[in-house]
Order: structure tokens, then sequence, then C-alpha cells
């Protein structure tokens, strides 16, 4: 089993904490890069990191600005809008010299990964989507948008255990303890980590994001995975298997057990599941 190894790096001023892994033998596979969503961190990879290397890919998943171990600027440095991600996003890709690599994206805000993908498609060999935001049906659930009112979130992003109350809810299962301290220890040790999170939900630009990715899914001929936990009640698997249906080269895998964050509980189903892909000629 491959180690996975926390690294940082600064790009454009703002540093990016990640996790990476690296295969037993150099291979000439593009890299997996894993976004997270709200209220995660790249930490929620770590058990499919290690599957990915072993399967001779270099894997990275990295912590978005403002969650986990990366810079938490406040508001008049950073605008925590989905151009805003995008456009960092290709800054920390360049700082690592990656210029093509496969992604993976699950959870509100990581759709800003499909952004940049639409937006930089020499750069993206292929797409895996986990129960992220696809289209203009999706809606922020109550769980994630009573983070973001006003007062109310101001207190509720300050709180530690928001983690174990969303990832809980969205998930279906228990959270160990052992992992929920490591989710828990961004807000404890900062107020940051409370205002950044809070930041960034109340500038998700839901509807105009979705309304771009919807858009630029009408000329999206990448390979493209999804996987859905079909228990998801925040994003339906019917929004799944109505996209795959009008792609030209997708597949579409569901988890009738999972819910919103399948990477918590089924991570050997979905490394399978991604491994297979990666590889497929």
């Amino acid at each position: 089993m491959s180690d996975v190894i926390e690294q940082s790096v600064t790009a454009n001023s703002l540093d990016w904490h990640y996790a990476r892994v690296n295969p037993a033998n150099e291979s000439d596979k593009p890299p997996v890069v894993c976004l997270h969503g709200i209220p995660a961190q790249s930490y929620t990879w770590n058990a499919i990191l290690p599957d990915l290397a072993d399967a001779g890919f270099s894997a990275i998943a990295p912590d978005w600005i403002g969650y986990g171990r990366s810079s938490k600027p406040e508001k008049r440095q950073f605008a925590y809008t989905p151009d805003a991600y995008v456009s960092e996003l290709g800054n920390f890709l360049d700082s690592l010299d990656i210029q093509t690599c496969s992604l993976v994206v699950q959870g509100f805000l990581a759709s800003a990964g499909i952004q940049f993908a639409f937006k930089n498609r020499d750069r993206v060999h292929r797409l895996a989507i986990c129960n992220t935001p696809i289209s203009t049906a999706a809606k922020l659930p109550w769980r994630i948008k009573q983070l973001g009112l006003p007062l109310a979130g101001d207190m509720a992003t300050q709180d530690p255990l928001l983690m174990d109350r969303t990832l809980e809810k969205g998930s279906g299962f228990v959270v160990s303890d052992e992992d929920l301290d490591i989710y828990r220890r961004p807000f404890l040790k900062s107020s940051s980590a409370g205002r950044s999170l809070l930041y960034s939900i109340r500038n998700l630009q839901l509807k105009s994001a979705m309304a771009e990715i919807e858009s630029g899914w009408k000329d999206w001929d990448k390979p493209t995975l999804l996987v859905w936990g079909t228990q998801d009640s925040w994003l339906p698997v019917t929004e799944a298997r109505s996209l795959c249906e009008k792609l030209s080269e997708c597949e579409l895998v569901e988890l009738p057990e999972a819910a919103h964050f399948p990477q918590e509980h089924f991570s050997k189903e979905i490394a399978q599941h991604l491994i297979r892909f990666l590889r497929r000629r």
C-alpha cells in the first residue's frame, strides 16, 4: 500500500496543502487530481489515493483555498467565487507542472472542477464525477444553505461540530471519531476556517455556475464516469442518468447504499471503478 505524503506549495501568493501518492514505478499516465466539496477537505480522498498509486497512477488531492490546511484569505484577497476557484486551480496545477490530468470531483464547490475542465479542455484527459451538482436542477441543500445565512451562518460556521452534522447527514452513516478529529481540526485552530466556509457558501453562485455547466455538456466529448450514491437526497441520481444519456462517452455506476459523500464509506468500490475507468482505452 502506497503512503500518502502531505505537501504544500505556494501559487499566486496562496498556500495550497495537498496529499500526494506516487506509483512504485514511473508512469506515463496523466496524474489524477481529486477535488473535495463542502465542507470537507483533501482528507476525504485519503482512502482512495493509495489504491490509485498501487494501480500505477500518481494522484493528488488538494485542500481548496479556504479549507483544510490551505490559505484562508479574507474576501478582499480572494473572491471565493467559482471563477476565482477555477483560476486558482489552474495556478495550483501550474505550480506542480501538471499540464494534463484526469479530474475526480465530489460535492458542492467541486463543480468548479467541472467548470475548469470546460474552460481548459486541453488540460483534462478524463473526468470522473461523484455526487456533484451537474445541472440547473441542483439546489443547495438546507443543511449547507443555513451555514451561509446572515448572523446564524456566522455563528454556525464557527462550531466545529458542524462537520459531524453535515458529513453524517449527507452520507447517512456515522463518521468515525478518528476522521472527525481531522475534519474539525481547522475550526479548532482558527476562526478563519469558519469565515472561509461562510464566504465560499455565500459566493457559490450555484444558479449561474450550473447554467454554465449545463451549457458546457453540449460539446463535451472527453471520457466521463459518473459514480453516484443513489441515496443522495441532495443530488438525485436521476440527474446523473439524464446527463449520461446525453454524453457520447459516458458511463454511470450507481451505488445503491451510498448517499452524498460516497467516498467516505465506499472508498474501495469507488477506487475500483476509477481505476477501471482510468485504464480503459
